[in-house]
């Protein structure tokens, strides 16, 4: 596979962490939102579309609310590992040099520091997104940091498992 010329792979590492700026800035908006305005700490739970509402939750572990902080030990062990997860995804982005790897890894560094503010903040993650068909809810409770996480991590497997190098001729 051909490498982009420097200039191009630094501009686009430039256009990654911003990218991972402006997630970690909206999600924090709206994290301030629910519970600023909406008060959704008090009301709990707003519906809003008959397959979405907003309904508060707090997160004390991690993915799938495994791992959960139950004590200030814990708590800051989560926080720990986290941002050395971070630190790791903020390195490779300065390593990598495809767009496309850059952008999935800036939603997972951009989620990454929304959830670790938050656990930092509050001691858990506020979760606020609730899809459901019915009664029949296909994710647990997320926020949009959750989401840019995942939807990263599908963008790294993907491009490793579909684009991988080619054979040189």
């Amino acid at each position: 596979m051909n490498t982009p010329p420097r200039h191009q792979v630094t501009r686009d590492r430039g256009i990654a962490f911003a990218f991972a700026a402006l997630l970690f800035v909206v999600d924090q908006l709206v994290k301030w939102w629910v519970v600023g305005p909406l008060n959704l700490v008090e009301v709990r739970h707003i519906d809003l579309l008959p397959f979405f509402d907003l309904t508060f939750t707090q997160n004390f572990g991690v993915s799938l609310g495994m791992f959960t902080a139950d004590s200030a030990e814990t708590r800051w062990l989560l926080v720990g590992v986290t941002s050395v997860i971070a630190l790791v995804v903020a390195v490779w982005m300065l390593r990598e040099k495809r767009l496309w790897d850059l952008i999935g890894l800036a939603m997972i560094l951009g989620g990454a520091f929304g959830n670790i503010l938050d656990r930092i903040r509050f001691g858990y993650v506020v979760d606020y997104a609730d899809f459901h068909i019915g009664t029949f809810r296909p994710f647990l409770i997320f926020n949009i940091a959750d989401a840019a996480i995942t939807i990263g991590v599908l963008i790294i497997l993907a491009r490793s498992l579909f684009m991988g190098e080619k054979p040189k001729k």
